[in-house]
């Protein structure tokens, strides 16, 4: 995945974010991997791949283009970065990172196809997809004809709805 090494900006804001990596790819031969946002704060982390002195001065260009948009929290080249890393640096967070670089291998993907197919093949318990069956003017909760809850009603107007809901 990584040519030589790994090239990461943090700062505040995602204008800022685009301008670093704009200025990033602009200034050296290397290849951006994607962006990824912070779960709070407003941080974005921008992270790009390629030879070592290539990705310093990306590195260095992005910064000095990111700093005059807003703050840089921080920016660091890793040289050749440890296998164990790829799943950290790609992940299924970061935005625009090529769809082969976040597969999983086949016998796994194809193993959770077929459980999520076997879970979603299931009736729900007491439903049994009742409002598929039903007209639209009857009571989807109870199925009910004499029910005057009519679908998208509030659920405590279903004749039966005390019946299984014990209120307090």
């Amino acid at each position: 995945m990584f040519k030589s090494a790994l090239g990461l900006i943090e700062v505040v804001g995602l204008a800022a974010g685009m301008e670093a990596a704009d200025a990033a790819v602009k200034a050296a031969n290397v290849e951006l991997i994607g962006y990824e946002l912070t779960k709070g704060g407003g941080m974005v982390v921008i992270k790009i791949s390629g030879d070592v002195g290539a990705v310093q001065a990306a590195i260095a260009a992005g910064t000095a283009a990111a700093s005059k948009v807003s703050a840089v929290v921080a920016s660091h080249v890793i040289p050749r970065p440890g296998r164990g890393l790829e799943g950290i640096i790609v992940s299924k967070e970061t935005v625009g990172a090529k769809s082969a670089l976040l597969q999983e291998p086949a016998r796994k993907r194809k193993d959770k196809e077929e459980l999520v197919v076997e879970e979603a093949a299931e009736p729900a318990e007491d439903m049994e997809n009742i409002s598929e069956k039903q007209p639209a003017g009857i009571c989807n909760i109870c199925g009910d004809p004499a029910c005057p809850r009519r679908k998208g009603d509030p659920k405590t107007t279903c004749i039966h709805y005390k019946k299984g809901h014990k209120e307090e």
